[in-house]
C-alpha cells in the first residue's frame, strides 16, 4: 500500500499523498511505553504546571475585571441561568457538599486512573492520548497567564454563593487555607472541563463495555454541572476548556499525522480479536 515516505507526506498506491505529521518518522514508530519513563514525564509536567500556575502573578484587579466582563457577556448571550443553578445547589446542603467534594477530588483522581488504564490496556494509543492531555494542560497554563480571571464565587456583587464557605466543606480550592497555596484567578479556561473532556472522549473511543462508554459521556457533563453549581467557573470558562482540548487534539494530529486514538501503523492490534484462520481450498470444495 505504501510506496514512498517523506517526513511530511506519504505517497500511496493511487498516487495521492497523505500528511504524515511534522515529527520524523522514526519518532512515530511503535514503541511500548515504559512505566518509569511515563511516570517521570507526567510528574515533571505536573510539577512544571503547578509551579507555573502558582508563579503567575494573581493580578487581582485585572482578574476581577475579566470576571466582570465574562459575567456581562454571559448576560448578553442569555447564559445568566448560571446564577439560578448556583442558588439551587446552595439551597440543598447535601448536594452542595457532594459537588464540593467532587470538585476537590475527582479532578485529580479520574485523569490519572484513565491514563494508567490506557497504559495497561491500550498501549498502542497511549502516547497520542498522553500528548493531548499534556498539551491541554500547557495551553491552559498559557490561558491563566494571558487572561487571569476571577471565578464567580469571588464576585459577590452578582450574588453568587461560595458553597465551600457556606457549608465549610473540606478540600476545595475555595477553602481559604488551601487558597493560600494556589492561584485563585486561574479560571479561564476551565482545566476541570479540559481534563474531564479528555477522559470522557478517551473512555468513549477506547472502552469496549457500553457502561464504561456511558460513564465517559456522563463525566464531563457532571463536571460542568459541578463547576457551575459551586460557582467555581463561568459557563464560558467551560467553553474555553473545550476549545483548549480541541486545539490539543489538533496539535497531536499536526505532530503525528493521525488521530490521537490511532496507533502507529506498525503497532500490534492490542486487545482486538484474532482473525479467523483461512479456510483451505480442500475445505472450501463442495
Amino acid at each position: 500500500m505504501v510506496a514512498t515516505q517523506t517526513p511530511r507526506r506519504m505517497a500511496i498506491a493511487d498516487g495521492s499523498r497523505r500528511f504524515t505529521g511534522i515529527l520524523p518518522s522514526r519518532m512515530l514508530r511503535w514503541r511500548r511505553p515504559v512505566w518509569w519513563q511515563e511516570i517521570a514525564i507526567i510528574a515533571f509536567g505536573y510539577w512544571l504546571y503547578s509551579l507555573g500556575r502558582n508563579a503567575i502573578p494573581e493580578q487581582a484587579s485585572i482578574a476581577l475585571r475579566h470576571g466582570r466582563a465574562i459575567q456581562h457577556l454571559q448576560e448578553d448571550l442569555g447564559l445568566n441561568w448560571e446564577l439560578s443553578v448556583n442558588h439551587f445547589v446552595a439551597a440543598h446542603e447535601w448536594l452542595a457538599q457532594a459537588m464540593d467534594y467532587y470538585y476537590a477530588t475527582l479532578h485529580f483522581l479520574v485523569t490519572p486512573v484513565v491514563m494508567v488504564w490506557l497504559f495497561v490496556r491500550r498501549p498502542h494509543v497511549y502516547r497520542g492520548a498522553r500528548t493531548v492531555v499534556v498539551t491541554t494542560t500547557l495551553l491552559a497554563l498559557l490561558g491563566f497567564y494571558l487572561y487571569p480571571t476571577a471565578p464567580p464565587r469571588l464576585l459577590p456583587q452578582y450574588s453568587y454563593i461560595d458553597t465551600v464557605l457556606k457549608f465549610h466543606t473540606w478540600g476545595s480550592l475555595a477553602d481559604p487555607d488551601i487558597a493560600k497555596q494556589s492561584n485563585q484567578f486561574a479560571a479561564m479556561p476551565s482545566l476541570h472541563i479540559g481534563w474531564a473532556l479528555w477522559c470522557g472522549i478517551t473512555l468513549f473511543v477506547c472502552a469496549r463495555h457500553l457502561w464504561v462508554r456511558v460513564l465517559g459521556i456522563a463525566y464531563p457533563v457532571a463536571t460542568l454541572a459541578v463547576i457551575v453549581g459551586t460557582a467555581n467557573h463561568f459557563i464560558l470558562d467551560a467553553v474555553g476548556g473545550a476549545i483548549v482540548v480541541a486545539l490539543a487534539f489538533g496539535a497531536q494530529y499536526l505532530l503525528s499525522g493521525h488521530g490521537a486514538y490511532v496507533g502507529p501503523v506498525d503497532a500490534p492490534d492490542f486487545g482486538l480479536p484474532k482473525p479467523a484462520p483461512p479456510v483451505s481450498g480442500a475445505a472450501q470444495a463442495p
